[in-house]
């Protein structure tokens, strides 16, 4: 069948397609298929079949042009399309979403930081198993499948398919290229939804069509729309004359807390927390930008005031174009009002390149794992809620009141897994869980009684920044919003601050709350 070499690589790559197309349809489980397809259309079914192609066949290029083996290139390509499919579908009955294209820019956290992700499976058996299968596969095609390399001219064909497999993928990056590609495929895919767009065109081209929407979007168009129509600049914060000290704000992200108390389990003490209910201004329940993972979702949401939807692609992974967001962003607002900016977090800080954003989102100052001489083997994998309340008091005492100061604080200390004797003497995930959300209400009890004795207005935002993977108690969460608390304390609390009902509410929405009740801002948002 080689001696018919067009006819046999025309079959090979139709093969793939039938079998692609096919597959592709188990990226999502039937029952979120249903949920999210798109009201049935005929022409736009065509159309996303056509659309998928041209994809296809630059994949199917590309195992062509470094082999010329049809057979090779269609069962590569099938390959290709079926593992990001896998793995769209394993992401998915772990944290309930389908791969999104800023995946890719994690890829290189997955490996480093296995056991946040839960990847612990990326051993070196998974290793050997890969190497095996990618190159022993490649090698038997190579050896028993005769090549239909042209005998002549070997180097030009070479060449040529060799541009025709990669020159695509380059022009995407180049904006005369870019620009009239991205509209074309934002007039395709609409409004960016992974999961319809998973459905709609399978796994790989959701990826890759969202990915050119990413490097063709204007961002600029859409943060002056952002600022004019959420932000107007924020001219008039009251900082402090000379009958009053300047304000403290402390915005305290406690990674994967929730009241389990919400939850049917009632043996959990949080003394704190209730004490907190009983002081804020305003608490209640948090709505979760993302159930079960991507803190930086949520950390972006409070800090930027920003509706995720409204960030159009950028959305799944703000920090990869944070710059584009620095003149609309509170850090960046309050820096500029004459305020300290402080971000504080006990984790590397290269993890979702927040060694990068944090100082493009207007903090002045970054403090993170690398400054708290932390022993992973005697302290356990995070760093504890007690020892981050010790660096955040011992900052505030350093503090002068003669500015404003701004403190972001994303803790670790609930974050999973909850491996059998991280505390010690347990094993089972819920207990563990339990035992550290109980020890982060203590330590919040102290960081409490610390502000509280301060001669300045001080005002503590705290808040889950969404629900702990924890699906040996629930998968999913029964409810996953979070909670959260706007407190004022010291010279902050009035003689009218008394208990209030409790109130939803969103993170986007949680400092221009928080200004208000602290009568921070004397214009009204616009």
């Amino acid at each position: 069948m080689h001696d018919h070499p067009v006819p046999l690589t025309v079959f090979c790559y139709a093969l793939a397609c039938s079998v692609i197309l096919f597959t592709d349809r188990f990226a999502l489980p039937k029952r979120e298929q249903r949920k999210n397809r798109p009201p049935f259309s005929r022409r736009r079914a065509a159309v996303d079949i056509v659309a998928r192609l041209p994809i296809i066949a630059l994949v199917f290029a590309g195992f062509f042009s470094i082999s010329w083996r049809p057979l090779y290139a269609g069962a590569g390509s099938m390959s290709f399309f079926i593992i990001f499919t896998g793995i769209s579908r394993a992401k998915y009955k772990f944290i309930r979403e389908p791969l999104v294209f800023s995946d890719i820019a994690l890829v290189a956290d997955v490996f480093k930081y296995k056991s946040i992700f839960y990847a612990n499976s990326l051993n070196i058996v998974f290793w050997i198993v890969a190497f095996l299968y990618v190159f022993g596969v490649s090698a038997l095609y190579m050896y028993f499948e005769p090549s239909i390399l042209p005998s002549r001219d070997k180097l030009f064909w070479i060449a040529v398919m060799l541009m025709v497999a990669d020159l695509p993928w380059i022009l995407l990056f180049y904006g005369p290229v870019n620009r009239p590609v991205a509209d074309a495929v934002q007039q395709l895919v609409g409004k960016p939804n992974v999961k319809v767009s998973t459905i709609r065109f399978g796994t790989f081209a959701s990826v890759v069509f969202h990915f050119i929407l990413w490097l063709g979007r204007r961002r600029e168009k859409i943060v002056a729309e952002l600022s004019g129509r959420f932000f107007a600049a924020v001219k008039d914060l009251i900082g402090h004359d000379a009958d009053n000290k300047a304000p403290l704000v402390i915005v305290w992200q406690s990674e994967s807390f929730i009241d389990m108390r919400h939850c049917g389990v009632n043996d959990v003490k949080l003394p704190t927390i209730d004490r907190l209910q009983k002081l804020a201004v305003q608490w209640g329940r948090l709505a979760t930008v993302f159930e079960g993972g991507y803190t930086l979702r949520t950390e972006f949401a409070v800090l930027s005031g920003l509706v995720p939807d409204d960030l159009h692609i950028d959305a799944s992974y703000p920090y990869l174009r944070a710059s584009h967001y620095t003149n609309v962003v509170w850090p960046t607002k309050l820096k500029n009002a004459g305020w300290s900016t402080h971000f504080m977090h006990p984790y590397d800080r290269t993890f979702f390149l927040r060694h990068k954003a944090m100082p493009q989102l207007g903090f002045e100052k970054m403090t993170m794992l690398d400054e708290f001489g932390h022993d992973p083997t005697r302290n356990g994998p995070y760093v504890s809620d007690a020892a981050l309340t010790r660096r955040v008091i011992a900052d505030v005492e350093s503090q002068t009141d003669t500015k404003g100061s701004f403190l972001f604080v994303a803790s670790m200390a609930n974050h999973g897994p909850w491996e059998p004797n991280r505390v010690e003497g347990m094993t089972d995930p819920v207990s563990i869980y339990l035992e550290i959300l109980q020890r982060s209400d203590k330590a919040l009890g102290t960081l409490v009684d610390h502000l509280n004795k301060l001669d300045r207005p001080v005002w503590l935002v705290f808040y889950g920044d969404h629900a702990p993977l924890l699906k040996s108690f629930a998968d999913p969460f029964p409810d996953p919003r979070t909670d959260y608390f706007i407190v004022p304390l010291a010279a902050a609390r009035k003689p009218h601050h008394g208990p209030v009902f409790p109130r939803n509410e969103e993170p986007w929405k949680l400092l221009e709350a928080m200004l208000k009740h602290a009568n921070l801002q004397k214009d009204d948002l616009r």
